[in-house]
């Protein structure tokens, strides 16, 4: 059977302007292919080396995006190579098949989250009440499954993101915060039961994933081979463990690295 490949996209395969870390003299910067439009403007991108290899990985293996977007803005998304037949949206909330959710997926997520933890109304009360005018700018829900604030970062009290945390904590919820954007999402609501259950109806038998933030340690850890660039959440607290592939690469450079990577254990079936 093919290898399963269950990737993050943003800052793991797909990079914002401000994320891209084109730190080489300008005349030796890669050629960006975009991949994603939003409201008329360009909004995220790939190297076109990366955009070959992807289209090269959905033609060994069974990839599937791996995401905390909702579907929505998973949909504006426009990867190279052969269309996915599976996602996962919403940080595994909804399980897409031919860019349809799956109802009985999407049914026992609901179920669990309703069983073991607060429900998302306390949470998004108090992140209303909490949070300070001063550096939040929006306040959003996604799918009805978890909250998060998109904030000025140079102005966040990031004391306060910890005291978050421990509030979270205690209903059954996680913090993640990620570029200008603070999540609150609950700790059965994860990437990591959406891949087994894509593995589960595929028959794969080798499990390859790619992410950035604490929101995929989980999917990291499930995974036969997993692999994290030198950027984002997980480096910044030197996050790593067994069978867990460290990059150096920073930013637009390593979800090229990740992808070859993915490419070469996908390929030979085995760890590369």
């Amino acid at each position: 059977m093919p290898a399963l490949v269950a990737s993050d996209l943003d800052r793991t395969l797909i990079y914002s302007a401000a994320a891209l870390a084109l730190t080489m003299p300008d005349a030796r910067a890669p050629r960006l292919l975009c991949v994603e439009v939003h409201e008329s403007r360009p909004l995220s991108y790939m190297t076109e080396t990366a955009a070959q290899l992807l289209t090269d990985l959905g033609d060994t293996a069974v990839f599937v995006p791996t995401t905390t977007r909702t579907r929505k803005q998973y949909l504006r998304i426009n990867l190279p190579g052969p269309a996915p037949t599976y996602a996962i949206c919403a940080n595994g909330g909804h399980i897409l098949v031919d860019g349809v959710s799956d109802p009985d997926w999407h049914a026992q997520v609901t179920a669990r989250l309703a069983d073991q933890c607060a429900p998302l109304a306390e949470v998004q009360e108090h992140l209303l009440r909490a949070a300070d005018p001063v550096w939040v700018r929006k306040h959003r829900v996604a799918d009805d499954l978890f909250a998060y604030l998109v904030v000025e970062r140079e102005l966040l009290n990031e004391d306060w993101v910890k005291e978050l945390a421990v509030w979270a904590e205690n209903r059954g919820w996680t913090v993640s915060l990620q570029g200008r954007k603070i999540y609150a999402v609950p700790k059965p609501l994860t990437k990591s039961a959406a891949m087994r259950e894509i593995a589960r109806r595929t028959g794969a038998d080798l499990t390859l994933a790619a992410g950035d933030s604490l929101l995929d340690a989980d999917l990291l850890l499930a995974a036969d081979q997993g692999w994290r660039p030198g950027h984002g959440e997980l480096a910044d607290t030197g996050w790593t463990a067994p069978g867990i592939r460290v990059l150096p690469e920073r930013g637009v450079l390593a979800g090229e690295r990740i992808l070859r990577e993915l490419l070469a254990a996908a390929g030979l079936g085995r760890f590369a």
